[in-house]
């Protein structure tokens, strides 16, 4: 049965379950039910068993280091769902100890398969928001890579970070506005219109969008922005007229 085919008793009872066999297996040198966990179809399961790696990270310190052990073990499985959970795992100690799990989010930045690299960008954007300086600085070492899909899964994933302060991504963001990349241009365009329309967003992206140099993308940025504020607009500050207007008295490029 799915997880939330059961009653809410039952989840957390099974929670409770999951919480405590994966913090015996850490503590008697086993694995066997953190793979079944790390490998179960349900999401949900799969994000218990890594929510559970967190907590015993940070309430059972004398395991700490069996923790590592097992998701570098993990990480070597042929299973993506086992690699996906590892670097959600992962992302639950970079919450607040970024160094001691980078090298996972760099590995599964190249992995062969999707979830894994999808669960490196959910990654960053919780890392990001509990933890922005060293994951933005991370993440900017990556803006400039050859391949297409990294500069793309990098932009992606410091999104959330950039919704609450814009001020802190937008530096890397400009890195990107010569990309001649369609699929890199297109997720650029796109965060930046996630990142406008929060109190007091807009007023900082374009004032930084009047010191970037395409003027084309920038139109198209300014465009997705104007939409964005229709499309959420139970959640934006300003209507959408009143950030054209806004646009329209306070874009002014160099």
């Amino acid at each position: 049965m799915a997880f939330y085919d059961l009653s809410k008793e039952e989840r957390n009872l099974l929670v409770a379950q999951i919480n405590t066999e994966i913090a015996n297996d850490l503590s008697q040198d086993k694995i066997e039910h953190i793979l079944s966990y790390f490998s179960d179809e349900d999401t949900y399961i799969r994000k218990t068993g890594y929510l559970a790696i967190g907590k015993i990270f940070y309430t059972q310190s004398s395991l700490q280091s069996k923790i590592f052990s097992v998701l570098n073990t993990l990480m070597q499985s042929d299973d993506e769902l086992i690699r996906q959970t590892v670097i959600n795992a992962a992302g639950e100690i970079g919450k607040f100890h970024f160094d001691k799990i980078q090298k996972f989010m760099d590995m599964g930045l190249f992995d062969d398969h999707h979830r894994v690299r999808n669960a490196v960008i959910g990654s960053i954007k919780k890392m990001g928001e509990k933890n922005p300086v060293p994951v933005l600085a991370w993440a900017k070492s990556y803006l400039k890579h050859a391949d297409k899909e990294i500069r793309r899964e990098i932009c992606h994933g410091i999104e959330l970070r950039g919704r609450t302060h814009p001020q802190d991504i937008l530096p890397l963001l400009k890195e990107l506005e010569f990309d001649d990349t369609r699929r890199v241009s297109d997720t650029l365009v796109h965060v930046l219109g996630q990142i406008a329309y929060k109190n007091g967003c807009l007023k900082t992206v374009v004032a930084h969008l009047n010191t970037w140099k395409n003027k084309e993308l920038v139109e198209k940025a300014l465009d997705e922005i104007v939409d964005v504020h229709h499309r959420y607009k139970k959640f934006a500050v300003l209507t959408q007229d009143e950030a054209i207007a806004y646009i329209d008295a306070n874009y002014k490029p160099l």
